[in-house]
């Protein structure tokens, strides 16, 4: 299989690296389309021959192509490599906002996926949520789920507006943990901890919350309640996010979120 990636940014460069580590697709067979192929050093795994600045015929011998330009950029790349396309290549985008119809009719190809990966997917522990267009057989879509999961864990859905939802959710959701966990450790500070002492208490405690919820059968609010003993310091905090409706809270900025996903994608 071979495949050329179009865009050399942090989601090319993690599809080129999860391939070539997991050994799902040799170094040789990935080729990467940037606008300057002399900026790129020796650092990656990828041959240096197979890095190319400008589009020619040999982009419609490619199994599937990897669309990861940002999506304002798009245009300006579907100019210049539409010519040289074949209608019968894969398709797999991972530019946010950007719809399956868009890019069909930018690039006249019609199987076509279109993901939202999210940042961890950097170290093969991202969530990436598809959607493929109906031209896209069951076989050619398990090749790409293949592909996605090199890279971490994903779903498939049918209906392509919950790729905003997903964007919404485990898109930006990283940002949303990073977000409380900063808070906490403000708050560690606050209690006399020093910076690095709040930040492990932090990060050990969420990455044993997760992996302790992983490795048991028990929903959230089973844990909480084995947590948060009747009259404990738990129930108190607990009380306190009650109050101050923090659950709504969180919800209405997902659903922010998702609106804005909506408008930049029309």
């Amino acid at each position: 299989m071979k495949v050329i990636i179009m865009g050399f940014g942090n989601m090319g460069k993690t599809y080129a690296n999860s391939f070539i580590s997991s050994r799902f697709i040799k170094s040789d067979d990935i080729h990467v389309l940037v606008r300057d192929s002399f900026k790129i050093s020796n650092e990656y795994a990828i041959p240096i021959a197979n890095f190319i600045d400008t589009p020619n015929e040999e982009i419609g011998k490619f199994d599937i192509v990897i669309l990861a330009v940002k999506p304002q950029d798009f245009p300006a790349l579907a100019a210049t490599v539409k010519p040289f396309l074949n209608k019968n290549q894969m398709l797999l985008s991972v530019m946010a906002g950007v719809t399956l119809t868009t890019i069909e009719s930018h690039l006249g190809c019609s199987k076509i996926v279109r993901s939202m990966p999210n940042i961890p997917s950097q170290i093969g522990k991202g969530m990436t949520v598809f959607s493929a267009s109906n031209a896209v057989d069951r076989k050619e879509l398990f090749i790409i789920q293949n592909l996605i999961n090199t890279t971490g864990k994903s779903i498939y859905v049918e209906n392509e507006t919950l790729i905003n939802a997903a964007t919404a959710i485990s898109g930006s959701g990283p940002a949303y943990v990073f977000y409380y966990m900063n808070s906490m450790i403000k708050a560690a500070v606050e209690l006399g901890f020093s910076e690095s002492e709040a930040e492990l208490l932090v990060n050990q405690t969420f990455m044993g919350s997760v992996d302790l919820q992983n490795s048991s059968s028990l929903s959230n609010e089973e844990w909480i309640k084995k947590v948060a003993s009747k009259g404990g310091t738990t129930e108190q905090a607990l009380l306190v996010f009650q109050k101050e409706l923090l659950e709504q809270t969180i919800i209405d900025a997902v659903k922010a979120a998702n609106n804005r996903a909506t408008e930049l994608g029309s």
